[in-house]
């Protein structure tokens, strides 16, 4: 399957100042639960030499509104700006791998020429809690000389 998919999102960001790191982290948290594709925050200078952060949520054109709600509900700000991007995307599939220790669950991503099979970290920790090895052990890295 090398699939070149794309598809839109809308960009939505606002300017901080005056906010506790910990409700900003509570803001990006129900963001996210909320129906954010992403949420992250990035240090800014402001006017008047302040220090603040830039708050950006990535969503989908159909939950805009819902999103929005959550951004005034949830910080400071008195505006959020919003431009709609073009992005290119992964086809994304799961499956199962069989290790030495057991099954892990896989998240499989393919297109524009690439394939990556990414193993579940919850899967990998519990088998190396429950046979007392390290992640690299049950990944396999260090068969890998």
């Amino acid at each position: 399957m090398d699939q070149e998919l794309k598809d839109q999102v809308i960009e939505l960001r606002c300017n901080l100042d005056d906010m506790t790191p910990e409700r900003l982290g509570f803001a990006i948290d129900t963001l996210m639960d909320g129906g954010a594709l992403d949420a992250f925050s990035t240090p800014i200078g402001m006017k008047k030499s302040r220090p603040g952060v830039l708050l950006t949520v990535l969503c989908r054109p159909r939950d805009r509104e819902k999103i929005v709600r959550l951004i005034f509900q949830h910080t400071t700000t008195l505006g959020v700006r919003e431009s709609l991007c073009q992005r290119y995307i992964l086809g994304r599939s799961t499956g199962v791998m069989n290790t030495s220790y057991g099954q892990v669950h896989t998240k499989v991503s393919e297109g524009w020429g690439v394939r990556r099979v990414k193993m579940e970290y919850e899967d990998m920790a519990r088998l190396a809690r429950e046979n007392k090895v390290g992640i690299r052990e049950i990944t396999g890295e260090d068969n890998l000389q």
